[in-house]
């Protein structure tokens, strides 16, 4: 084995969301409190659903899998991030830095296809309300999630597998606080053009829930523009509203980093990576709970039981 392709035997450096100690600082303090909200927020939703039987349809299934996913992408960056801060140390090892590449990739993947299912769901509740319960039953809903996470991890092995392959050289400092793909590839001292390819392949079918998603909602609007009804107008931005709000969230800040030229990559986009790696996993519980009186009675319910328990 060549001494340029050492890999599996050297760690990474993992350059944190910002090169300058104040910022890092910040960034730690700003992960230490995102982290317990974004789990006790998830778990909250989770443990709501289950525990109301009023919440046992479609949507709410798919939305405790949201919540669920949303715990393992955060889970998979921060606490490393974390534990990186405080023993001083920005070190990650080969096969570390290659399993956490492949969890972000297939939970972010995942998620996207579980947003498109919830948008797919709020379609046929507004466009087909008399057949909801035959298209959206236990069967279809169960299939829908495995389906998402079977094309979330389908996307993200070959992208490991191939990164895995590469040499890289003697810089090893990942423009970011955990192992992104595209920093990783600008490492590399090998032939890049076939991963980059397939990088923007895989950016492509990442894109097919967006369509999905946009096709569900065309027909949602259509659908309710045509009832002449105020009312009907309202229940619909009521329902979908939320969706809208952590889609147009989530595939804001991937696209606005991964829809791009490999070579525009740098330190300062890891700023945007946090948004979508922490924030938006955070905020997602209050979009879906503020916004919605059954979520809230069934939050209220098992705080209740908890006290009286």
């Amino acid at each position: 084995m060549r001494e340029d392709n050492q890999s599996s035997k050297l760690d990474f450096i993992l350059l944190g969301a910002s090169s300058q100690k104040e910022q890092e600082n910040f960034f730690f303090f700003l992960f230490l409190f995102i982290y317990p909200i974004t789990l006790i927020g998830n778990l909250l939703i989770i443990l709501a659903i289950c525990s109301e039987i009023r919440l046992h349809n479609p949507m709410y299934f798919l939305l405790a899998n949201l919540s669920l996913v949303d715990i393992f992408f955060c889970s998979v960056t921060i606490p490393k991030a974390l534990a990186n801060h405080l023993v001083g140390s920005k070190a990650i090892s080969f096969g570390g830095c290659m399993a956490q590449m492949c969890f972000m990739l297939a939970l972010g993947n995942t998620d996207s296809y579980i947003l498109a299912a919830m948008a797919y769901d709020r379609a046929v509740a507004i466009t087909r309300p008399l057949h909801y319960t035959t298209v959206m039953s236990p069967g279809a809903c169960f299939l829908l999630v495995v389906g998402s996470w079977v094309m979330g991890n389908a996307n993200a092995v070959p992208h490991t597998l191939l990164t895995a392959r590469l040499s890289f050289c003697a810089n090893k400092e990942v423009a970011n606080f955990y192992c992104d793909i595209a920093s990783l590839l600008k490492l590399s001292c090998s032939d890049i053009h076939f991963n980059v390819k397939m990088m923007y392949l895989g950016a492509g079918v990442f894109s097919l829930p967006l369509l999905c998603i946009i096709i569900s909602y065309v027909r949602v609007f259509s659908t309710v523009l045509r009832v002449p009804s105020t009312k009907g107008v309202r229940k619909a931005f009521s329902t979908c509203g939320s969706h809208l709000t952590v889609v147009s969230l989530y595939y804001g800040t991937v696209m606005g980093m991964y829809f791009r030229p490999l070579t525009s990559y740098s330190l300062k986009d890891a700023v945007i990576t946090v948004m979508y790696t922490a924030v938006t996993p955070m905020l997602n519980p209050f979009i879906y709970s503020l916004r919605n009186q059954d979520m809230k009675a069934a939050l209220r319910k098992l705080f209740s039981k908890r006290i009286s328990s």
